[in-house]
């Protein structure tokens, strides 16, 4: 007798994590991912379906293959993957699993997935994107697009965050990371130390208003 997996029923469609490339088609009116691994050449939209990547006929996913979509289950497990080299301009998404899926221990493997939300790296100087720009890479018909300010932009073609929500459609969330450094080029602070620097700035503000006092009284006196 061969054993079967046990089959899931969910009340809700169950949520999954995954990283992933945003791309943008070559005449600039559609937007979407491309993965990082298996399946990297083959560009998908925010509501898609799984094919196989070997060109075998038969459905995503198979038991006896690897093809179909990929997430993991918990989002820090997906946001640990961005820190290796080659994937620190990637973006994180968050992909609601649909159709049908085999559960691993860690993730799923499955037919079809809409991606909710989208959070993209900061811009290379470490402040929050506000575009994404020419990355200098590309698939068949699709520019690579990366993370960007508009210091940085300089001259290559860009989009903002916002648009590129909109031509990828269905309701995608783009979402800019939080930046690696402060306004005035420091690194990012904790809690602490921004109280510490609040204090610091109060206690100058206390001392120019001081000055500022005597300076009027010795006015008033000449």
């Amino acid at each position: 007798m061969r054993l079967r997996l046990p089959e899931e029923r969910p009340k809700e469609p169950p949520t999954g994590y995954k990283i992933a490339r945003p791309v943008l088609s070559q005449d600039g009116t559609r937007a979407g991912f491309t993965g990082v691994s298996l399946g990297a050449g083959l560009p998908y939209g925010v509501l898609d379906e799984a094919g196989c990547v070997y060109g075998r006929r038969h459905r995503a996913p198979h038991r006896r293959c690897d093809c179909g979509f990929h997430c993991v289950h918990d989002r820090t497990t997906a946001a640990g993957l961005l820190c290796t080299a080659e994937h620190r301009k990637a973006a994180l998404l968050e992909v609601t699993v649909l159709g049908a899926y085999i559960r691993f221990e860690r993730g799923f493997r499955y037919a079809r997935q809409r991606v909710r939300t989208a959070t993209v790296p900061p811009c290379d100087c470490g402040t929050a994107a506000s575009l994404l720009a020419d990355g200098g890479w590309g698939r068949p018909g699709w520019w690579g697009v990366e993370s960007a300010c508009e210091r940085c932009r300089g001259t290559r073609p860009a989009v903002s965050v916002v648009e590129f929500a909109r031509l990828a459609g269905e309701g995608l969330r783009v979402v800019a990371a939080a930046p690696t450094v402060s306004a005035g080029g420091l690194p990012g602070l904790g809690m602490p130390e921004l109280m510490a620097e609040a204090a610091l700035l109060q206690a100058r503000l206390d001392w120019f208003q001081s000055e500022l006092g005597r300076i009027t009284k010795d006015d008033d006196r000449g």
